[in-house]
């Protein structure tokens, strides 16, 4: 069994961080704001998460003022938000001090002030399995107000530029009837070169590009895979076949622009009542030496076959 060292640092950008290890892989999940968290890697490697150092993905101004005013950073990272996405309902700002407290010997969960405008509280626990290879990760919205409110949890995994990203197509065999849905925002563009479908994948090669492109999908085989500085990041969740989602019915979306890129997982939409939680869960897996990137991509399809199958 692989042992989990768990221990709040100061971290030299992000200030009060607790830090959750094992001899395989490395998490770093913010205090001082957040929650988010801003690291993932194998043990002794390169963040595979964006950190927004510069501060240069923000979003504010008179929209905000129902919230307080603040502005909203994206900090780079994993974080929890609710869809559908209404400003400034979902970028409400997360910048105040978070609890936290550990669960267990191997996981911590954070726990981020009460959305007062909103009247949701969110959670995010994470868990290391005993091998020390995977990471269960548990998001929790609750309604905290006095009527029921409609939303699906929504989980972003906000991952460093220059990296590769695969997506699986369905595969299901429904005859003379469509089977699948692949969702377009308005400001994607279908001659984007950074997108290559191969036979069963849709494979995005991060970088620069006309303008920001995202994608919905039903995404049935439920997991997401990116590539970056040598190894692999994997994650997964349930995606209920003919389940309620929001975005015209899809439980899995992507985002880049020229800075990074978000593999996105939804929970069901959901009417909550007062005092209900809605939980969604992700499991994670960090695959050391996996390298992605290079070859084609048909031959990086290949390669990470064996670990999604």
């Amino acid at each position: 069994m692989s042992v989990a060292t768990i221990k709040v640092i100061q971290h030299e950008r992000w200030g009060r961080c607790v830090s959750l290890a094992s001899d395989r892989v490395e998490l770093l999940a913010t205090l001082d704001f957040g929650p988010r968290i801003i690291h993932l890697s194998s043990q002794g490697g390169t963040n595979l998460f964006l950190e927004d150092k510069d501060d240069a993905l923000t979003n504010g101004g008179d929209a905000f003022e129902p919230v307080g005013g603040d502005k909203w950073h994206i900090y780079g990272g994993h974080r929890l938000w609710t869809s559908p996405e209404r400003l400034p309902r979902t970028t409400y700002p997360d910048n105040d001090p978070i609890e936290w407290a550990q669960v267990g010997e191997r996981g911590i969960v954070l726990r981020p002030s009460e959305e007062r405008w909103n009247q949701v509280a969110k959670e995010i626990e994470i868990q290391l399995d005993a091998s020390g290879d995977g990471i269960t990760v548990t998001h929790r919205v609750t309604n905290k107000g006095a009527w029921p409110i409609n939303f699906a949890v929504w989980a972003l995994s906000v991952m460093g530029a220059g990296g590769r990203a695969i997506v699986p197509m369905s595969g299901a065999n429904t005859g003379l009837l469509p089977n699948r849905r692949f969702i377009l925002w308005p400001y994607a563009r279908l001659n984007d070169s950074r997108i290559v479908f191969t036979e069963s994948e849709v494979v995005v090669n991060q970088g620069d590009g006309p303008t920001p492109y995202k994608f919905g999908s039903d995404n049935e085989a439920g997991w997401a895979a990116y590539s970056n500085h040598g190894d692999t990041f994997i994650k997964r969740y349930t995606s209920v076949p003919g389940g309620t989602y929001p975005d015209f019915g899809v439980s899995f979306e992507l985002y880049t622009n020229n800075l990074m890129l978000e593999l996105e997982t939804l929970g069901e939409l959901q009417e909550v009542e007062s005092g209900e939680t809605l939980t969604h869960v992700e499991t994670w897996r960090v695959v050391k030496g996996l390298d992605l990137k290079r070859g084609t991509e048909q031959e990086a399809v290949a390669k990470l076959q064996p670990y999604v199958q």
